[in-house]
């Protein structure tokens, strides 16, 4: 089957999980049976599917005719075996139990189409096993969605014992029609590569408080404050469920071994059914205050044997042939919001410091889970997971469109049709900024000023929530907040917004999501701005107590005058983009489905047009801010020099005869 084929897809299971997928499903244009086993689940996953398209629709992230579409597009059914019929997809999602969902294979073989392929949306269960239920194990895999479907982009596809490489290729081409980022899980392995992740993880926290070595809140204000992760283990634990996590670390705790034997503390919780936020208690109480995070009780010594536990488990991925450090390291940047990949976290601290760390943990303790892997010793013997080379920046730019000018971690840059275009790629982040991501950008910023193929700079953010939601303030806090390092994070992000004000070529910043703090500051640097109406802007500092720092003090009140900006960063407030067009902030301001066909417009018509006449033109706006006298003086100065340039004859040529020049910069 190809995926031109896949026409008609069945949910079995109608629960958040079902429900979402299903949802991701019908706006991808495919057909949906949403089964579940009573009417009234299916009616309440259905329900929720148009509750979930109105506010999509309400928030302009999708039209209102196109959440009737796919809504009009998914089926309730209870009867199992009418949910089958012309099904080319099965996706199931049933509990979390192996039994339970033997049980309803055995029942899906009977009425599927012979040609259907099917998926399940286990977190951690065994591929392997679950496609030796039915008679056709070849078009069987794993295909793990992450919660909520709707807005995660992350899809593990995972391998089975007896899987094909053409269902394996069907299933990551349907995630991909779906809007989501298919990773590879090579082989089937207990927690995939997320959960492997994750669940020791959060197990070695609460050994950590077990053995007395550190409390909850340095736990977790070093994993938030010092580490950079989006939440506390313990808070995450919460916010998953205890017993989720508890649950699948039982299950490799009998497959994988003694490594994985659930800390006390957590069978204590599920037992005592605090289970975290779900219940009002769990390691915070919910009903009073929730967690309250301290982000001044780092430990060092709680963060490396943290990453030494995660490193492991890396290495343990790799080593077995589950999955490469790339691919790890963006599903858990995707799936779990990390600022960086764990193969990559470990490689900054020290992979040698990390071994160190666990043969300690291991002499002191005799524990299983402080046992090195051989992949790692051999990964700390190579000077890292990834070799110890890091982003390579010395990437070829190509004479083709589209070919890919450097490599970075952060960003994707690449020349089109002699437009630079340098896409904000951390997604997973809301395209945050951080100190790595600043550091890359100047260096983009000076390749493509550099490379006389560049007339223009397309400057814009992966993914279509935001162009940049601002500062990652996380990762920046990671290690305390120094003040002299504040001054000098501030320094660099004005130097580098710099950069791209002061290019001779002319920058678009194309506006899509949100655009607030940093982000908006970023924007400012640009010379001409064009937004979709569903983006929201603003400069938050204010709220935090803190201040735009990135430029957004100067830059901010040249374009829309002093007035608007004290108001803009003032009052914190976000703003729609109409209204920010109406200050001026704004050149252009257009629909969704319409952005990107106008930002490259834009970003073309200014490729175009006189390379020398553009940086002189720009020479002199940009002097004769403080200084008139000054910026009349290079005006002068410029408009004598393309008096004597190629561009100009060809110019006057091109407008005597009526026809559009073809202006070459000299």
């Amino acid at each position: 089957m190809q995926l031109e084929d896949v026409q008609r897809v069945t949910v079995l299971g109608a629960g958040n999980m079902g429900h979402g997928i299903a949802e991701v499903a019908a706006l991808a244009g495919y057909d949906v049976a949403l089964r579940d086993i009573e009417e009234e689940f299916v009616q309440d996953g259905y329900d929720q599917i148009e509750w979930s398209l109105g506010k999509l629709a309400e928030k302009d992230r999708i039209g209102e005719e196109e959440a009737e579409a796919a809504l009009d597009r998914v089926e309730t059914v209870v009867d199992l075996e009418d949910s089958l019929v012309d099904a080319d997809v099965v996706i199931e999602v049933v509990p979390e139990k192996m039994a339970i969902k033997k049980d309803v294979y055995d029942e899906v073989v009977e009425y599927a189409p012979d040609e259907a392929v099917f998926v399940t949306n286990t977190s951690s269960l065994s591929i392997t096993e679950l496609s030796e239920v039915i008679d056709r194990p070849e078009r069987f895999c794993g295909m793990h969605f992450f919660n909520p479907p709707v807005r995660m982009d992350l899809v593990e596809v995972i391998s089975g014992k007896h899987t094909s490489e053409d269902t394996l290729e069907l299933i990551e081409g349907l995630a991909e029609s779906m809007g989501k980022t298919p990773v590879r899980v090579r082989k089937d392995s207990p927690g995939f590569i997320v959960n492997r992740i994750l669940v020791p993880l959060m197990n070695e926290a609460a050994w950590i408080v077990e053995s007395g070595d550190a409390d909850i809140e340095t736990v977790d204000s070093t994993t938030k404050f010092d580490m950079g992760l989006p939440m506390g283990s313990f808070e995450l634990a919460d916010q998953v469920g205890i017993d989720v996590g508890y649950h699948v670390l039982e299950y490799m705790h009998e497959t994988l071994g003694e490594a994985y034997r659930p800390c006390p503390l957590l069978v204590e919780k599920v037992e005592a059914e605090e289970l975290g936020k779900k219940t009002g208690s769990g390691f915070y109480d919910y009903e009073n205050g929730g967690a309250q995070i301290p982000s001044d009780a780092v430990d060092a010594d709680v963060r490396q044997r943290l990453l030494a536990v995660m490193a492991n488990e890396v290495a343990g991925l790799v080593g077995n042939d589950v999955a490469d450090p790339p691919a790890i390291d963006r599903a858990v940047m995707l799936g779990a919001g990390f600022p960086d990949g764990p193969a990559k976290l470990a490689d900054s601290e020290g992979l040698d410091e990390l071994v160190d760390v666990l043969d300690d943990l291991h002499e002191e303790t005799g524990e299983a889970r402080y046992e090195a892997t051989d992949s790692l010793r051999e990964a700390a013997e190579a000077g890292g997971f990834h070799g110890g080379n890091g982003a390579d920046a010395e990437g070829a730019d190509g004479e083709d469109g589209g070919d890919a000018f450097a490599a970075y971690d952060t960003l994707t840059v690449a020349v089109e049709d002699r437009i630079g275009h340098i896409e904000i790629d951390r997604p997973h982040r809301m395209n945050t900024i951080s100190g790595e991501l600043l550091d890359e950008l100047a260096d983009a910023i000076d390749r493509l000023d550099a490379d006389d193929e560049v007339r223009a700079i397309l400057l814009s953010g992966a993914g279509d929530r935001a162009f940049s939601a601002g500062a990652d303030v996380q990762s920046m806090a990671a290690g305390g907040a120094d003040p002299i390092d504040a001054v000098e994070l501030s320094r660099q992000g004005q130097q580098t917004f710099g950069k791209l004000e002061a290019s001779d070529k002319p920058v678009v910043a194309a506006i899509d999501g949100y655009c607030l703090g940093g982000g908006m500051e970023l924007a400012t640097a640009a010379d001409l701005r064009v937004a979709s109406e569903r983006s929201e802007l603003g400069q938050p500092e204010h709220n935090l107590g803190l201040l735009p720092g990135w430029g957004g003090t100067q830059r901010l009140a040249r374009i829309v005058g002093e007035g608007r900006a004290k108001e803009i960063i003032f009052t914190a407030e976000r703003y729609e983009a109409e209204t920010l067009a109406e200050y001026g902030f704004l050149n252009d301001v257009v629909p969704a489905d319409e952005f990107d066909e106008r930002a490259w417009d834009l970003a073309e018509q200014l490729a175009s047009g006189p390379p020398i006449a553009q940086k002189y033109t720009k020479r002199a706006m940009h002097a004769g801010r403080g200084d008139d006298a000054a910026g009349l003086e290079v005006e002068a100065m410029g408009f004598g020099h393309v008096m004597n340039t190629d561009d100009l004859m060809e110019g006057v040529t091109a407008f005597m005869g009526d026809d559009e020049p073809e202006f070459e910069g000299k």
